[in-house]
Formats: C-alpha cells, sequence, structure tokens
C-alpha cells in the first residue's frame, strides 16, 4: 500500500462524523421492527446506520433485527422464511433469487426512495492483501499464479466476493490483451494456489488473519477495514480491476413497513452514504462523486458487468454448470 492510500484513510477516518449531520428528535412512535439481511461485509456498517437513524425523526422506536452471511445463503435463507425487510447483498443475481419468489418487486430498482444510484447502495472493487513488507512480491494479477503463492477466497457457490474475485481476475487478463483462452488458462493456474474457500468474505479475512495462506482477494472496503483497525495486512492495488456493485431493496414486507421504507431511504441519503464512506464503501450517491475520487484509488483499466454483457450473460459463462469458473474449481477438487 503506498503512503498516497495510507494518506487517504487517515484522512477519512478524522473526517467524516456522521452522527453531526444528524437532526434528533424526541417526538414518540409506536414501536416498529425493521429486519435487516444482508451480506457478510456490511455488518459493521449496518450497526453504524442503525445508531445514526435512531437519531432522526422516522427512526425514533425503531428496533433491528439483523443477519448477515455469505451472500447466495442469506438470499436462500429468506426465500426459505428469514424475516426480512431491507436486503442487502453482493451482487444482483442474489437479489434476483428473491424476485424470481415474489419476495422483491422487479422494479425494485426503480423506487422513489434512491433516484440516482438505481438500487447499489454501495461501491467496491477487488483487493489483492498481502502479509506486511509483501515478502512473495506481489504487485499484479499475474503474479498470484507463482510459485508458492497461497491464495484465501470464497467460496463462488455460496459468496457473492469470490464471483467478484475470480470475475475480476479473469477480466485483469483480457484488460491486459490476452485472449480468451490464456485469460481461462490463468483462472485456472489461479484457482490451483487458492488453499482455502471459506464460505464468505468476512470468514476468509479472518482465516487469512488467523495465518492461512500468504495471499488473499477480499473486498476493498474490508481490507481498509481491516488495516484501519490495526491488522498486520498490506493491501495491493492492481492496475485492473472490476467495479463492484451492492444492491439494496425492500422485500414485499419491507414495503409495507413504514421504519423500512424510512430506513432504506436513509442508507441511500447523504447522510447514510456518508456512513457507508466511513466504513470504507465507495458511495454511489453522485453528489459525492469528488470526496469518492479523492478517496479511493482508480485503476487504470476498469470495467464493470454491463460491459461484460450484465449478469445474464455473465451467471452462465462463468458461474453456470459448465462455466468458467465452475470447471476451474472442479479440476482444482473444489465442488459446488
Amino acid at each position: 500500500m503506498n503512503r498516497a492510500t495510507l494518506k487517504r484513510i487517515a484522512v477519512l477516518a478524522l473526517a467524516l462524523t456522521p452522527m453531526s449531520l444528524l437532526a434528533t428528535s424526541s417526538s414518540a412512535a409506536t414501536p416498529q421492527t425493521v429486519n435487516v439481511v444482508g451480506y457478510s461485509i456490511v455488518a459493521n456498517a449496518y450497526t453504524a446506520l442503525e445508531k445514526a437513524f435512531s437519531h432522526t425523526g422516522p427512526g425514533q422506536n425503531v428496533t433491528f433485527t439483523n443477519s448477515f452471511g455469505a451472500s447466495t445463503t442469506q438470499a436462500q435463507d429468506v426465500i426459505a422464511g428469514q424475516p426480512a425487510d431491507v436486503v442487502n447483498f453482493s451482487l444482483q443475481p442474489d437479489l434476483g433469487l428473491l424476485i424470481n419468489a415474489g419476495l422483491v418487486s422487479h422494479k425494485w430498482a426503480s423506487t422513489k426512495y434512491d433516484k440516482t444510484e438505481k438500487g447499489m447502495v454501495t461501491d467496491s472493487v477487488v483487493a489483492i492483501v498481502v502479509r506486511p513488507g509483501n515478502p512473495l512480491a506481489i504487485h499484479s494479477w499475474s503474479d498470484l499464479t507463482n510459485k508458492g503463492v497461497s491464495i484465501v477466497t470464497p467460496d463462488p457457490f455460496s459468496s457473492g466476493s469470490a464471483r467478484w474475485n475470480l470475475l475480476a481476475a479473469y477480466e485483469s487478463q483480457l484488460q491486459s490483451g490476452a485472449s480468451a483462452a490464456s485469460a481461462a488458462t490463468y483462472v485456472n493456474a489461479l484457482i490451483k494456489n487458492v488453499v482455502s474457500e471459506p464460505a464468505s468474505g468476512s470468514k476468509a479475512l479472518s482465516a487469512f488473519i488467523a495465518g492461512t495462506g500468504n495471499v488473499l482477494l477480499a473486498y476493498e472496503s474490508d481490507a481498509l477495514n481491516a488495516f484501519a483497525s490495526g491488522q498486520k495486512i498490506q493491501i495491493v492495488e492492481p492496475a485492473q480491476n472490476l467495479l463492484i456493485e451492492n444492491p439494496a431493496a425492500l422485500t414485499t414486507s419491507g414495503s409495507s413497513n413504514p421504519a423500512a421504507k424510512a430506513f432504506y431511504a436513509f442508507i441511500f441519503s447523504k447522510a447514510g452514504q456518508q456512513i457507508w464512506l466511513s466504513q470504507h464503501f465507495r458511495p454511489t450517491l453522485v453528489s459525492l462523486a469528488a470526496v469518492r475520487k479523492t478517496t479511493f484509488y482508480t485503476p487504470n483499466a476498469f470495467t464493470n458487468v454491463t460491459k461484460l454483457g450484465g449478469w445474464v450473460k455473465v451467471t452462465p459463462a462463468f458461474f453456470g454448470p459448465t462455466g468458467i469458473i465452475t470447471k476451474a474449481e472442479n479440476a482444482a477438487g473444489f465442488t459446488s
């Protein structure tokens, strides 16, 4: 991690005081409960968001229940009956599971609650995390296939983080001028260097911090939070990267819950987005574009799922039964 990155983290920690942005109210209201379900990495952010929301007028007498874990598993749990009013997943296909089950409106991204973010409450990128001093001299995606590299990345069949990680790895090769066949060969070599696939992004980080492997693929936000909290890690910012977009939506029960609707609006508001920023997520609110640009690094080559044809093409091509990632996982001995 370079000196500029360290400075950005320090300035961010000192500059953001989300609680000072919020108005308080002593008005009484009927107690209401909001059930929040999300992917593992957002747990701490929601602790801060819920605390801040409680100091607003609509947040008076609102209590929360929270469930966080591997993104796809969480979506499947909601379908199985897990109470959920507000859901926040790693990637859009997991939200699609709820849409197909009739638990989220197909118009989830065009509500009156978020006019500019299009349902994506936060963004991120993939970070390459190494041991202090970067003893293996990992500077690029291509270095991850070197001999002696032991990678920790989550299970792509349960974790959205893993799918972002491996898709970014594949695309990095195309962005560097490689052919599709060469990119597939590269991903096979990378996955052969994977020594652990925990169920979620947060569990992968915990495994790495506990001593497993010598390289971790993680959300930028999770890596920056770990570094800011004093964990002995170093973050490599690769020249090629993929924009991670994280959707949030009201479920059918949330749409009839006034407190849930107010909280959903809050997480997309400027006050809410500044809290996301304080947790090292890239805010999606247009008015925070300037601070986003100065706070986070910009890859030399940057792509997104839309440019790749959208999830409708990406999912079967990479993660379907005969997809590029699925075949590489199976060849390396990992099974769904």
